[in-house]
């Protein structure tokens, strides 16, 4: 039995090939032709040009496949062009969903996110059933992750076999890009987080949630969504951790969210207009962070037994392997 794997060649989507080869599956990795390809050398897969705006390279890649997670998606908190979020995100969805109904896949997990999911104004955790609408999405990324959504759930109630899961921040090993969560550890491991903001994460780690696609897979409801996270922490608490797993010292400074809207202000502007290249503070991320993005996991760990390894082992993995490849220069405590 095959297997198609989207966005195979990223930080989620290499995790979820690796979990299917460890359980004897033929992995077919299905990748952009401007993907980079090191999270898949050496391992046994099938590898096949494929684009989300293409829906011939989607028909190609769906012959004889019998599962598909739709991993792919093109996460960016800032870009020039957000239209092109809108058809990655939203129209591939749509795309691949119709192409893998015509194929007849029996089983489909669609990665949507935790940017989907409500966040109560009370402060409690987010869950699947959280009252959210598209006005409640901030930003061009989040909007077109909920959107996506919908067409998985509109798919769904109209008879395709779809699961959704919903990751919260994942952390770990093979974030070769990095994403923006990985590039705030190696800012921190290279000294360059002087302050924090008062925020909060679900910090998960990636292999856990590799390993709730495939359980959603074996055990999801069609058309539920399953939140695949862990532990709610601060954002003062994940440096906090990573200081003691690095060495270097926390930050004490807790910068006013005014001053760091400014920040993002000023640096979306001379790296968009001068720099011509993405901020190194999104503009929408400040945005994001006058919420807490807490969500409560129970659903997926009790209805699937998502694996709940203890965040700080998937900091350390990520510390470890940031500076084992080269993204962050110091001694890592043993």
């Amino acid at each position: 039995m095959t297997v198609l794997v989207t966005g195979a060649s990223g930080f989620l989507g290499c995790h979820v090939v690796r979990r299917l080869l460890a359980r004897g599956q033929s992995v077919r990795a299905m990748v952009r032709p401007t993907s980079r390809l090191d999270n898949l050398r050496g391992l046994e897969v099938e590898t096949v040009r494929g684009d989300l705006t293409d829906p011939g390279s989607l028909r190609a890649a769906l012959r004889g496949v019998k599962i598909l997670y739709h991993v792919a998606a093109d996460y960016r908190l800032s870009s020039p062009e957000p239209k092109v979020l809108y058809e990655a995100n939203v129209g591939g969805t749509d795309n691949i969903l119709k192409a893998a109904a015509e194929a007849g896949v029996e089983r489909i997990v669609y990665t949507s996110s935790v940017s989907a999911i409500g966040i109560p104004a009370d402060g409690t955790p987010g869950n699947e059933n959280s009252p959210v609408t598209l006005e409640d999405m901030i930003g061009d990324y989040k909007r077109s992750k909920f959107q996506a959504q919908e067409v998985a759930l509109r798919h769904a109630a109209a008879g395709l076999p779809v699961v959704i899961v919903n990751p919260s921040t994942p952390v770990g090993t093979l974030d070769i890009k990095p994403t923006q969560t990985g590039q705030m550890i190696v800012d921190f491991l290279n000294g360059k987080m002087p302050a924090y903001v008062e925020t909060g994460l679900n910090i998960v780690d990636a292999e856990d949630v590799a390993e709730g696609h495939v359980l959603a897979a074996e055990k999801g409801v069609v058309g539920e969504k399953y939140i695949l996270g862990n532990r709610d922490m601060s954002f003062k608490q994940i440096l906090d951790v990573l200081s003691g797993i690095s060495g270097v010292p926390s930050p004490r400074f807790r910068m006013p969210w005014g001053l760091a809207y400014a920040i993002g202000v000023v640096d979306e502007m001379v790296s968009r207009n001068v720099l011509h290249k993405a901020p190194r503070v999104p503009l929408e991320g400040v945005k994001m962070a006058r919420k807490r993005m807490f969500f409560d996991p129970s659903k997926a760990v009790h209805g699937l037994g998502l694996p709940q390894t203890a965040p700080e082992i998937a900091l350390e993995k990520a510390v470890r392997w940031f500076v084992d490849n080269g993204y962050a220069k110091l001694a890592v405590r043993a």
